[in-house]
This record gives structure tokens, C-alpha cells and sequence, in this order.
């Protein structure tokens, strides 16, 4: 049996020594006393003692060490007790969460878990909720006490941990301890919400809606005063966090939209109604408000996505909403919220059946490629000759190019929807636009905005594997443009990707192959290994793509491949070798012996020579791993 806590310090002064000593022992001392703890905490005595602890006037650092035990002997050794002691620990742990209603709240919390653990377990006690919210009262100090049990308690029942419990047991226990409570809980969260403006506006509050929307029929909070509450606490800024994350978990709750329609009725006018607040957000330059609503429409939005692809004069109103919040986030921090939404969208949309609504949408798929395109420009730097475009941050800089594959991604789902055409005609008219704005300016020393030319290469490179190579409509327009790109290095960069991506069409329009073949050769010239390695890549496919309208020229090739393959890394001479290689292979067969021995000799030279050089271990053993 647990007994009371008899108030004396001896009991318990060995594990406050231990505690203390963890905290500033040497480290032998400190391995010895957290070995002690640990048998501590598996230890019969350990429900005497963190009781006496947590009712004694012991600092917080050591009743929390307290109450974390209590809740994993709870959780693991509850049989350590026996069952008509069960009582006697139940009204023992109410007695001190009730003791530390005003905090510390860690403490608190891991006194809500103790009891709810207890609860489940403790099948006799059928009067949870009504008990604990008795015994608590209705002072003012109880009440967030009150709301942090009531959020804790569908977690553990639902999440919880190693419970002795039978399924048939946990499952019956599930339903007396969460749906027999539900009506009884969202009556106590309405009576507190209507309390006062305070009560109102508290996170808290928010979050048991949240937590108990998996075992309360979501129809039952929309159709109480609680949906004003939720939507009203999106005006405070301490509750507005709190508030999107529940509107968002009603949201999943509605996600079957056939058996949900009279609920997203409901709702749908009010989600719609926040649109003005996306303006609002950016124009406060307000991160964290424009975050949380481009979440709020976005998970809206996924949620009810087959009612936006079924009837898209209703819905449009919500799709325009999240195309807004991805136009309006200039810093990038709230755009890929979207993502997921586009893409499911796009799922319903190629399907046969949804065609008109495609035909609806089509027109906010193609501002969402201005959009994207507008979006995958790198940053300005104050001077306009630097590279250095993220000061010196390469984290950064990696995380946004990782972030604009994902941007290319969302333009693919545009290109489904709209066509291949349409799409590469976006692209077409940026690069003219710049072209005609900026390329008189441009020298061997700047290039003026150059992010508005880079951007839409790199969304040509994204689309490279939607495009037919019988295309010939745009890119016959945009390929001779890109051989007259001013050099500058992501410019050259992004051009050299994009060839590289394309051979296979530029050998069905082997009229513009000796122009891009040249551009990519005189790239290996260059100081950027960035831009060689780029350049050896696109060679590869070059030279396995367009082979046959190569194979004239193998005899040229050799000689740059002679002059060009010791200046490049292991895995750029690789592939330069497998693309010269292709070239070799088509030709007739009675020439390749020939031409392989014109290709080999030059390497067999440079190897003997290393290799007569060599004297030491080191040099041999480089020479070997040529």
C-alpha cells in the first residue's frame, strides 16, 4: 500500500543527495548517483518516497525528478500496488495535482499524466472526469489544471504507453473514459469559453478542443458556440497558434467530404472569410500570422479537395486563397505549405472526369507557374557582381536549391494541368522579357539582373522530362536564345543543365546541335569547377544522345578529350570517357579498333610515364589507382 508521505526529509534525503550530485559531482560521482536513481526509480520504495517528495517543500528540480517517477511506476509497476490500494494512490495524486493547480506547470503536467495513466488502468473508476473536476473546484486557480488533464487524457488513452490491458479491455476502457465523457467535456469547455474574454482566448482551451477531436463527433464542436471560439481566437495573437492548429485538426476530421458536407457547409464561408488576412499578414511583414494562415487555407484545401475538383464554381474562392498566400510569401518561409495541396489537386484534375473543373482551374494554374517563377529567382545581393548571395551561409544557400527542385516539382503538376506548350511559352516570354530589359547592358563584368534570366532556365531544366522531343513549337524558339546567354556563372550554369537535359530533343533538331555542342566545349575552359563538372555531365548525354550526328567528328573529339580529361575530377572524367565512348562505338567497324588505339595510346604514354616516375609507395600506389 502507498502511504502518506510522513514529512520527514530522511526518507528521501539519499535521492535528493543523488540529484544534487548529478548536478555538480565530479563524473565518477555522477555515474554512481545516476546508477542510484535508476534503481531508485524500479524500486518498491519509490511510491513512498516520490509521494513524500512532491508533499514535502523540496525544491522544483527535485519534486519534478518526483513526479516524472510517479508517472513511469504508474505506467510500468502499477501491479507493485495492490488493487484495493488502488484508491487510496488515485485520491493521493488528485491531493497533490489539486496542491499544484498554481504550478510549477511541468509539474502539473506530469501529475495530469500520472492520473490519467491511473485512469485507464484503474477500470473500477468510472467517474473520471466528474471526480477530478469535483475535486479540483471551480476556483479560478483550478481552472487551467482543469484543461491541462482534459488535454492529457485522450492523448494517453489514445497514444499512451505500455498499458496491462487487454484490447477488448483497453478498447471498452477507451470508450467509458473518452466517448461517454464527450458530451460532459465539451459542456465544461463551453461554460469555460463563455466565462470570460480571458478564458476565451486560452491556448489551453484550444488544445483540449484539439486533443479531443478524434473521440468527439467534430459535427458536435462546429455546431456549439466553440467554432466562434476557435475563429475568434485567431484575432489574439497569444491564442492564434492554438486556434489554426485546431481549425486544422477539424479540417482532417472532415476529410470523408461525403459524410462531412452539412460540417464543411458550415465551415467553408468562415475559412473563406480569412482571406483578407493573408494581406493583412504580409503587410505587417508578420511571419508567424502569415504562416499560420497559408497553413490554415492549404490544410483547408487538402482536406476538401475532391468538393474543389467536383464543383469548382463553390470552391474556387479557397483555391484563389491559398495561389495568394503562395504569391504574397516573398521570404519563402510559407510556400511549401502549398506543395501538397497542388499536388493532390492535380491528382483529381488529369482524371477524365474532372475535366471541366481543369478547364476552370487552368487560368490559377497559370498564374501559379508566374508565380513559381517568380519564386525560384535566387536573392539580390547588394552588389551585383556577388555570388555570395546568402553572406557566406552555404547551409542556407543548399537549403534553398534543395527547396527549388520542390518548387520544380509544384511546376510539373502546372504543366499536367495546363500542357507542355502553354507552360514553355511562360518560360519563353521571361527570357525575352529580360533579354529585351536587360541583355544591352550586360558585359564581362555584370550581367543586371540576372536572377529574372536564371530562374526561368532553371524551371526549363525542372520540365525537361514533360517535354516531347517532337516538341516544335516553343523550344525551337528558346534553344538558339540560350547559346547567347551573357556569361556569368549561374547563368552559365543553369544553360549548361539545361542542354544537358534536352539532348534528347536537340537530336530530333540536329540543326541546332553544333551551336549547343560548342557552347558546352568552350565551358570546359572556364575557372568555376562548378561549371566543368555541369559541362562533363551534359558531354555524357551529349555525346549518347546525338551519337550519330557525333560520329563526324570522333577524330576532334579525341583531341579534346586528350587535352581536356587530366584537368577534371575522377567523376567527370568518367563521364566524359562514357560519352566519348558512345561516339566511338557507332563507328564502322572496321575503323574502332583504330580509333581506340588513337583514344588509348595518349593515357597508356601518361601512364608509364607516372609509372617510371614513381619510386615511392605512395606514387605506385596512385599510379595503380589510375
Amino acid at each position: 500500500m502507498v502511504s502518506n508521505g510522513d514529512g520527514s526529509a530522511g526518507a528521501f534525503a539519499p535521492v535528493l543527495t543523488a540529484m544534487a550530485t548529478m548536478r555538480d559531482g565530479q563524473r565518477d560521482q555522477k555515474k554512481a548517483a545516476h546508477q542510484y536513481l535508476e534503481n531508485f526509480q524500479k524500486s518498491a520504495e519509490a511510491w513512498q518516497i516520490t509521494i513524500g517528495i512532491l508533499q514535502s517543500a523540496a525544491n522544483p528540480e527535485a519534486q519534478l525528478f518526483a513526479a516524472t517517477t510517479l508517472r513511469g511506476k504508474i505506467t510500468y509497476d502499477v501491479t507493485q500496488i495492490p488493487i484495493d490500494a488502488l484508491p487510496s494512490l488515485r485520491d493521493q495524486v488528485l491531493e497533490l495535482l489539486k496542491s499544484f493547480a498554481t504550478g510549477p506547470r511541468p509539474i502539473r503536467i506530469q501529475l495530469c499524466v500520472c492520473l490519467a495513466i491511473l485512469a485507464i488502468q484503474m477500470t473500477s473508476w468510472k467517474d473520471v472526469v466528474s471526480m477530478v473536476v469535483s475535486v479540483l473546484g471551480d476556483a479560478p486557480e483550478s481552472h487551467a489544471c482543469i484543461l491541462d488533464f482534459l488535454k492529457v487524457l485522450p492523448e494517453e488513452v489514445t497514444e499512451g504507453r505500455k498499458i496491462n490491458l487487454t484490447e477488448d479491455e483497453l478498447q471498452q476502457r477507451t470508450q467509458e473514459l473518452l466517448g461517454d465523457n464527450a458530451t460532459t467535456v465539451v459542456h465544461l469547455l463551453i461554460q469555460y469559453a463563455q466565462s470570460s474574454v480571458t478564458a476565451a482566448t486560452n491556448p489551453q482551451l484550444l488544445e483540449v478542443i484539439t486533443s479531443w477531436l478524434r473521440e468527439v463527433p467534430v459535427a458536435s464542436i462546429v455546431d456549439s458556440p466553440l467554432l466562434n471560439v476557435v475563429f475568434s481566437a485567431l484575432d489574439n495573437d497569444r491564442s492564434f497558434e492554438a486556434a489554426a492548429d485546431c481549425l486544422c485538426a477539424i479540417f482532417k476530421e472532415t476529410r470523408d467530404v461525403d459524410e462531412y458536407l452539412p460540417t464543411i457547409q458550415a465551415l467553408f464561408p468562415r475559412v473563406v472569410a480569412l482571406q483578407p488576412r493573408i494581406a493583412m499578414a504580409e503587410q505587417q511583414e508578420d511571419t508567424e500570422l502569415f504562416k499560420g494562415i497559408t497553413r490554415i487555407f492549404a490544410e483547408a484545401g487538402e482536406a476538401w479537395v475532391v468538393l474543389i475538383a467536383r464543383d469548382p464554381l463553390v470552391f474556387r474562392p479557397l483555391v484563389e486563397a491559398v495561389l495568394e498566400c503562395a504569391a504574397r510569401d516573398l521570404d519563402r518561409d510559407s510556400i511549401a505549405l502549398t506543395f501538397i495541396f497542388w499536388y493532390e489537386l492535380k491528382l483529381y484534375l488529369i482524371l477524365e472526369r474532372y475535366i471541366e473543373a481543369r478547364m476552370q482551374y487552368m487560368d490559377v494554374y497559370s498564374k501559379l507557374v508566374d508565380v513559381m517563377l517568380k519564386q525560384l529567382e535566387y536573392p539580390s545581393a547588394d552588389d551585383p557582381n556577388s555570388l555570395e548571395l546568402f553572406d557566406g551561409d552555404r547551409e542556407a544557400e543548399e537549403k534553398f536549391r534543395e527547396f527549388r527542385h520542390h518548387m520544380g516539382d509544384v511546376l510539373k503538376d502546372c504543366c499536367e494541368i495546363m500542357g507542355v506548350t502553354e507552360c514553355l511559352s511562360k518560360v519563353l516570354g521571361r527570357i525575352k522579357a529580360w533579354m529585351s530589359s536587360y541583355a544591352a547592358m550586360a558585359n564581362d563584368t555584370l550581367v543586371p539582373h540576372w536572377q529574372q534570366l536564371e530562374a526561368p532556365l532553371f524551371s526549363m531544366r525542372a520540365l525537361g522530362r514533360m517535354v516531347d522531343k517532337d516538341e516544335d513549337i516553343i523550344l525551337p524558339q528558346i534553344m538558339p536564345l540560350l547559346v547567347q546567354i551573357p556569361h556569368q556563372e549561374k547563368l552559365r550554369f543553369a544553360t549548361i543543365m539545361v542542354l544537358g537535359r534536352y539532348t534528347e530533343w536537340t537530336s530530333n533538331h540536329p540543326e541546332l546541335l553544333e551551336s549547343q555542342f560548342n557552347y558546352i566545349v568552350a565551358s570546359f575552359e572556364t575557372d568555376s569547377k562548378e561549371i566543368v563538372r555541369a559541362a562533363a555531365m551534359s558531354m555524357k548525354f551529349f555525346c549518347t544522345d546525338c551519337k550519330h550526328h557525333l560520329s563526324g567528328q570522333v577524330v576532334q573529339l579525341q583531341q579534346f578529350y586528350n587535352q581536356t580529361l587530366d584537368k577534371l575530377p575522377l567523376v567527370s572524367q568518367e563521364e566524359l570517357t562514357e560519352g566519348v565512348a558512345s561516339v566511338v562505338a557507332v563507328q564502322p567497324p572496321t575503323q574502332i579498333f583504330d580509333l581506340l588505339k588513337l583514344y588509348c595510346d595518349p593515357l597508356m604514354t601518361r601512364l608509364m610515364t607516372l609509372a617510371n616516375q614513381a619510386t615511392e609507395e605512395e606514387g605506385k600506389l596512385a599510379v595503380a589507382g589510375k
